[in-house]
């Protein structure tokens, strides 16, 4: 069982020494003793660790062969509440150590993380802008960045985000393609806007979304 120091909402005295015990003093109770300072009761070599790092609390804890609940009488909810731990300071070291090497492990895998998916997502962002250059050569410059850019969105569930995309297949990039023609260059969205059901408004553009592929394939026939 731990050991508590209690954090004293009145005045009163230290049973060994008599040291007048001011109130806010940090004292513990003995049984048939009464208050004792923390120099009586061999606990002023410990040090104060504030509550709110559990993951410091636990360390101290675990590496300090002494240690002291702090508590503190609340009147607003007539209870006692913890507001720390008295631990040894080799302990309170050992553990502060340790969370700082574990916030910064935490720190540099997160960042080698983010980098890699940032090369990846670029690695990918250009080969599928490359293979629909390659599908579409008559595309209008640059096009095909903002689509690859607009397909390809993280977390977006867009067609770029398909496994068939990433495996670069010309019908998923196809398919990017023309919901892009299919906003961009025809009045699909007017439509939409006005009521249309999305079928009858994508048979509307149909011809028209077809024509404009066709051109961007270098079909001058279509």
């Amino acid at each position: 069982m731990d050991l508590k120091v209690f954090i004293s909402s009145r005045e009163s005295q230290c049973e060994d020494c008599g040291e007048e015990l001011e109130t806010y003093a940090w004292i513990t109770l003995v049984e048939g003793k009464g208050a004792l300072c923390l120099s009586c009761a061999d606990l002023d070599h410990l040090v104060f660790l504030p509550s709110g790092d559990s993951a410091m609390t636990r360390r101290a804890r675990k590496h300090s062969t002494l240690l002291a609940v702090v508590l503190k009488w609340s009147r607003a909810r007539q209870r006692y509440e913890r507001q720390g731990l008295l631990v040894e300071e080799a302990a309170l070291e050992i553990a502060e150590q340790e969370c700082h090497t574990d916030a910064e492990a935490r720190a540099r895998r997160q960042e080698r993380e983010a980098a890699r998916r940032v090369e990846l997502d670029q690695e990918y962002l250009q080969r599928f802008a490359a293979r629909m250059r390659k599908l579409l050569p008559c595309c209008p410059a640059g096009r095909e960045q903002v689509i690859a850019e607009h397909a390809c969105q993280k977390y977006s569930g867009r067609v770029g985000r398909s496994a068939k995309a990433k495996n670069l297949a010309d019908e998923a990039i196809l398919l990017a393609v023309i919901a892009h023609i299919r906003h961009a260059e025809t009045n699909y969205d007017d439509l939409l806007s006005q009521g249309w059901d999305r079928s009858q408004a994508r048979d509307q553009v149909k011809e028209l979304v077809e024509t404009v592929l066709d051109h961007w394939r270098g079909d001058q026939s279509g």
